[in-house]
């Protein structure tokens, strides 16, 4: 038997069968590797191995606690280890919960199945506008076969509405419905609209900060096909689904469907992938769609769906304005205008959103007399000075340091906060409104689960006045009471040296500023800038989506970026930068280019030294996705032969961070 094993080798290892045991592919085996034992998955049967048979070792025993892996999720496997260039054994183990990558039996509580089926009683709470159904009757007539759908929807326009209807179709049908969401954060709203609409309906939970027992019990619902509902982050795309027929990408353009370690895996291409093995309907819901689906679109090979207005009656996209801070220059980070926006809504008892995309109380603790600044001894980062425990944190690799009480350098104790984040916005807007009820909302706030689902309630029961946040703030959320939002530094993006930095900054404050005016009452956002001129301000304003894409993608098309070529990225990391790049320099000659296939030169990342490895990496392009992929198997295949110990080397297929 050939058994797939959770080790860093591109190849799978024999075992001989047992007398009398029935093994068959997708069974979980536990077999000996070494002096231990390990739990392994059988890829296929093979009367012959290359070592003679009286050196194979036995199968020790094959696992029944949970449901055999079936054919077509073997097939999915197969296929990201092939295209992310992983080896098949890391694949499909790291794709399997903890639990059941483990020897151990599994928990008494998560092998208790469901006595009863799940109820496809589906209880709407909304009416469908015109566009909505429409919307609805065009994806449930493409049930039982294959297609990509994109679901362009504005801020507030349905689009989890239209979800619902969906999956109640899904589920009288006796279907599975896999819907996935970006962020662990925006699970616990989504799940409560869930169990709202289907009070009866099996839902599996699945995303990374489930107990153990928890994301075990959901796996298994999931794959017995007793869940109707998987609702998950990015991990759920990976789970056994034997009776898929639906499946829901929701923002689909966020950063966070990519896996950035390990199988370095798109949850929303592998989505793609996985829909057209079960025959099965993918829908691609975002109000800014990414780039690559909005080409992808352009060349037929998505079909557009569009709902161009606000659900909720009454309801009217928000007024956006930029801030010039040339000739209205901000003091302690805010312009007059943005204050005066936040005194009226606390005067008509309405509600407001600071945006700023940095927590921490300062982004800079420098000393004025020298120019010294704090920085981080591992990376190649400065500290960010946080306020409640009056510590510098390094945001790269979770270092902690206390506050100098003197700069090592010259000696000067007249040390400088410079810059603002999420802490320090507060606490100024404190003196400012002294009255007001100020609720931040950042990874520092709301690092438990349960306590972000309580202070986004007490938010939507307009238990808060103005409210202070990063991007956990700009997903999803809705807050009936809210009709401002003012952005500050919003700039930064636009300096950026890395072409997807555009994109990102419209889609983050597109959906900031959906958050306002979401009800009858009308929204408005304030952006504030030194660059009120840049044609994305412009595109904001204007909720030009459809505009904005083209131009970028035509900046895309000239410049010779995704998604008009295909591209992958070596990188590697070690204690010493010169080994690292030598590495590199090596790698590169490894594997001959076929034509055109393009490998620049190694350079360092833009965050050099991180965790104290010294990062590099180099770039590989080509026109045609065929020659790439080629070229990367036989280049992965030579650095699993001859990579020197002391070095940390992947490949990033279809890589979206260059730090």
């Amino acid at each position: 038997m050939r058994v797939a094993l959770d080790v860093p080798l591109p190849r799978l290892f024999d075992y001989a069968l047992p007398a009398g045991a029935s093994v068959a592919s997708g069974d979980r085996v536990t077999v000996p590797l070494g002096r231990r034992n390990q739990t392994g998955v059988v890829i296929e049967a093979e009367s012959a191995s290359e070592l003679a048979f009286d050196r194979l070792k036995e199968i020790i025993d094959v696992r029944s606690d949970a449901p055999r892996l079936p054919a077509d999720w073997l097939e999915l496997m197969r296929f990201l280890s092939a295209y992310y260039q992983r080896p098949l054994g890391e694949t499909v183990i790291a794709a399997l919960p903890p639990r059941l990558r483990s020897i151990k039996p599994l928990p008494r509580k998560a092998l208790n199945g469901a006595v009863h089926p799940g109820s496809a009683r589906f209880a709407p709470t909304h009416a469908l506008s015109a566009d909505q159904a429409r919307v609805v009757e065009t994806i449930a007539g493409k049930f039982g076969a294959f297609s990509a759908v994109l679901l362009h929807g504005v801020t507030g326009s349905g689009k989890t509405e239209v979800y619902l209807q969906l999956i109640a179709r899904v589920l009288e049908r006796g279907g599975q419905a896999l819907v996935l969401v970006p962020e662990i954060s925006l699970t616990p709203q989504v799940e409560a609209r869930f169990r709202e609409a289907f009070p009866e309906a099996r839902i599996a939970l699945m995303h990374s900060a489930l107990e153990d027992i928890a994301r075990t019990t959901a796996w298994l619902e999931a794959a017995r096909g007793d869940a109707g509902i998987i609702l998950g982050t990015r991990l759920a795309v990976l789970a056994p689904l034997p009776k898929l027929a639906l499946i829901v990408v929701d923002e689909e353009h966020d950063s966070s469907f990519k896996q950035q370690e390990g199988v370095r895996y798109s949850a929303r291409d592998v989505a793609v992938y996985r829909a057209k093995l079960a025959g099965c309907p993918v829908v691609l819901g975002s109000a800014t769609p990414s780039l690559e689906s909005w080409a992808n679109f352009r060349q037929g090979r998505y079909e557009r769906l569009e709902l161009p207005n606000r659900a909720s009656p009454g309801a009217r996209l928000p007024v956006v304005r930029t801030v010039d801070l040339r000739t209205h220059p901000a003091e302690q980070g805010f312009s007059a205008a943005v204050l005066d926006a936040i005194a009226a809504r606390l005067a008509k008892r309405e509600q407001s959103l600071v945006f700023i995309n940095r927590r921490g109380y300062a982004p800079v603790l420098t000393c004025e007399a020298c120019g010294w600044y704090a920085g981080c001894a591992r990376c190649t980062g400065r500290l960010v000075l946080h306020a409640p425990d009056r510590r510098l944190h390094c945001h790269h690799c979770g270092a902690v340091h206390p506050i100098p009480r003197e700069c090592p350098t010259c000696g000067n104790v007249d040390l400088r906060a410079m810059g603002r984040g999420t802490q320090r916005v507060e606490e100024t807007l404190a003196a400012r409104f002294p009255g007001a009820r100020i609720v931040r909302i950042d990874r520092d706030s709301a690092r438990r689960r349960a306590e972000l689902s309580r202070t986004l309630a007490a938010i939507r029961r307009g238990e808060g006045d103005i409210l202070v946040g990063t991007q956990l703030l700009a997903k999803g959320h809705d807050f009936p009471n809210l009709t401002f939002v003012g952005v500050l530094n919003a700039d930064t993006a636009l300096l950026s040296t890395d072409y997807r930095s555009p994109e990102r900054l419209y889609a983050v404050l597109s959906q900031v500023a959906g958050r306002a005016g979401r009800r009858e009452q009308p929204g408005e956002v304030l952006v504030q800038t030194r660059y009120p001129d840049h044609p994305l301000f412009a595109a904001l304003a204007s909720h030009d989506f459809a505009g904005f894409a083209e131009s970028q993608l035509a900046e895309r098309k000239n410049a010779g970026f995704p998604p008009y070529v295909f591209e992958a990225a070596l990188r590697a990391e070690t204690p010493q930068l010169e080994r690292t790049m030598a590495f590199l320099r090596d790698a590169r000659a490894l594997a001959v280019a076929p034509e055109g296939v393009r490998v620049f030169d190694p350079v360092p990342h833009v965050i050099t030294r991180r965790s104290g490895f010294e990062r590099a990496q180099l770039v590989i392009q080509s026109d045609s996705r065929a020659p790439l992929q080629a070229y990367l198997t036989a280049l992965s295949a030579r650095l699993f032969e001859s990579s020197p110990r002391g070095v940390r080397w992947h490949l990033d297929v279809d890589p979206i961070e260059f730090d």
